[in-house]
């Protein structure tokens, strides 16, 4: 059987650990902003779901539904069923935090609207980008313990594995510019449509500038577990 000192000791570790603090320190970055500013009561006095339902209007989406699902934070766009999905934090709420996130939203129905090439490729990612993240470890596992380090069908599986993780890294990396311009957008239409005051717009951007870290975090864990991942299987090992 093959033994490798990673197994007793695995300096790669290190990487993992530097993913989980960034995903850990964005996570309390966005609560905490989040929470500030939802105590903080817009001027105009209308709802998370009432500015969404506004901007959908003044944009000609017609076809997109606004609901109120349950949890915190756990608002999005479903551009299958065409609804705007704001959760407990954001629905009912007239916060200058809620009528951001509420507004991002919108951003990404804006975005299937005009057909964003971003939004797009991410959409023709996501299912190779699922699976990859469910088989890419089994895969690598066998391989390990098929004997990859004298090459042959156990490395290629090894391969294999790592190849499809990437695409979930792929994913990650492509939602960026989906996010960011979606904030964008939000923060446009906000300020445009006089949803938001100057200096309500500058909590506003706070909240979606700590959102747009998460997924920053969550992008550079990935790569760093990708990058673990080549260093310890990327190529053919042979015993001594």
């Amino acid at each position: 059987m093959y033994f490798s000192p990673y197994m007793m000791f695995d300096p790669t570790y290190i990487l993992v650990l530097i993913g989980l603090i960034l995903s850990m320190a964005a996570s309390a970055k966005v609560k905490s902003t989040f929470e500030k500013y939802s105590r903080v009561r817009s001027s105009t006095g209308i709802s998370g779901a009432e500015a969404a339902s506004q901007i959908l209007r003044r944009n000609n989406i017609l076809d997109v539904q606004v609901r109120h699902i349950g949890g915190n934070l756990t608002d999005n766009f479903n551009p299958i069923n065409k609804t705007l999905n704001l959760s407990d934090a954001t629905y009912a709420s007239s916060s200058v935090a809620s009528i951001g996130v509420a507004a991002h939203e919108c951003g990404h129905a804006l975005q299937h609207a005009e057909g964003y090439f971003p939004l797009s490729l991410r959409a023709a990612i996501l299912p190779v980008a699922n699976f990859g993240s469910t088989v890419s470890f089994p895969l690598i596992m066998i391989g390990f313990f098929l004997g990859a380090a004298r090459g042959g069908f156990g490395q290629t599986l090894i391969t294999i594995g790592i190849w499809l993780f990437s695409f979930a890294v792929l994913f990650q990396l492509v939602t960026l510019p989906v996010e960011f311009n979606a904030s964008r957008r939000a923060l446009a239409i906000l300020e445009q449509e006089r949803i938001l005051y100057p200096e309500e717009l500058k909590m506003t951007r706070e909240v979606l500038t700590a959102a747009a870290l998460t997924y920053v975090a969550a992008a550079a864990a990935s790569a760093l577990q990708l990058l673990r991942l080549v260093i310890l299987f990327g190529g053919n090992r042979r015993d001594d």
